[in-house]
């Protein structure tokens, strides 16, 4: 709490007035992470012009990536570890995890089974190739994230690689 009240000027007991522990300012962090994240998705999904599922799904990857680099420090809370320890015991924490993930797999569903009724994509199971393809996706923007490796060096094999899995290589 001191290095909180320290990076925002508040006094601690100012903080410790509205959330009571630590958990209580985290889970108030994790829903602020949610909304600005669907918010930002909501907002990129009403704006998007695209021809087809492929390009839906090319453009959820591109703006997922965009989002990362752009709401650094809020990925950087997704990408501890912490939440997910503390999901198992508290619920609204699992809530808040599940809506961040459930809006983008959402996304990333909704364009393979676009470009699978127009032709564009050609996948089995919508939901699962929704899944392997974020977890690609999002296992860069971790590396990212961390600074291991430049997210950016691998856009362009990233793609490549989407359109392959999501067009059996054809």
């Amino acid at each position: 709490m001191a290095e909180l009240s320290a990076a925002t000027g508040a006094a601690t007991g100012t903080i410790f007035h509205h959330f009571k522990n630590k958990e209580a300012l985290f889970l108030q962090v994790l829903k602020d992470v949610k909304e600005d994240i669907v918010d930002q998705f909501d907002r990129h999904q009403k704006t998007r012009s695209v021809r087809n599922g492929m390009e839906m799904v090319e453009a959820a990857v591109a703006f997922y990536l965009h989002l990362a680099a752009t709401m650094e420090q809020q990925f950087l809370i997704l990408h501890r570890h912490y939440p997910y320890q503390m999901a198992e015991t508290s619920p609204v924490c699992r809530n808040h995890l599940e809506a961040i993930y459930t809006c983008l797999l959402d996304i990333f569903e909704e364009g393979i089974q676009a470009g699978t009724a127009d032709g564009s994509v050609a996948v089995d199971d919508p939901r699962k190739t929704a899944m392997v393809l974020f977890a690609m996706v999002d296992g860069i923007v971790r590396l990212n994230t961390y600074r291991v490796y430049d997210a950016g060096t691998l856009y362009d094999s990233l793609m490549a690689t989407c359109r392959r899995l999501l067009t059996k290589g054809l």
